[in-house]
């Protein structure tokens, strides 16, 4: 391989909801290196090119690599979060309207009312490695917080089942409430 084709961006493929490394919690990024940073471009090319259903955040357990990394791009808020720590979360919820359902790339089409906090405040590394403290509200807050989950083994389904919420799948130009059992 020559040094040329080390900058040809990959679409990376986005796991399955039922495949087990999203349930392991990720590890810390060490370094942020030349590896780190292919990586990062690749998510971000792999969530930029995501047109159905289209993505706005992508976790690297998502791609198959367990570490603490995620990608944002949601009109105004691009991000690239490394080694996230949670400093403070509020106790109010989200209000959230009935058609802003989450959704996740590892279960397309499928989307939920999930409640989350309002306010997220997180330390985290850019990938600069710059250290930067950060406080996101409202569907920010939950953008952030859904691929936290992600670093944690959590995923947006645990959330619907614990709420008792309802799942809807979107079918073509239709919503279509699932039965969980």
């Amino acid at each position: 391989m020559n040094s040329n084709s080390y900058n040809i961006l990959m679409k990376l493929k986005i796991l399955d909801v039922k495949d087990p490394v999203l349930r392991k919690k990720s590890k810390t990024v060490k370094k942020i290196d030349k590896k780190i940073t292919k990586l990062i471009a690749d998510m971000k090319e792999t969530l930029i090119s995501q047109k159905d259903p289209e993505g706005i955040g992508l976790a690297a357990p998502q791609i198959g690599k367990n570490l603490r990394l995620f990608v944002v791009n949601y009109e105004d808020l691009q991000r690239v979060v490394i080694n996230p720590k949670v400093l403070k979360t509020s106790k109010e919820t989200i209000k959230t309207p009935k058609q802003l359902l989450e959704g996740c790339l590892s279960l397309p089409h499928y989307y939920g009312p999930i409640k989350r906090a309002k306010t997220i405040k997180i330390k985290y590394q850019n990938e600069n490695g710059d250290e930067v403290t950060e406080e996101f509200n409202n569907f920010p807050a939950q953008i952030i917080q859904h691929e936290l989950d992600h670093l944690d083994g959590t995923l947006f389904i645990d959330h619907i089942l614990d709420q008792e919420a309802p799942l809807y799948k979107f079918k073509g130009e239709e919503w279509e409430e699932v039965e969980l059992a």
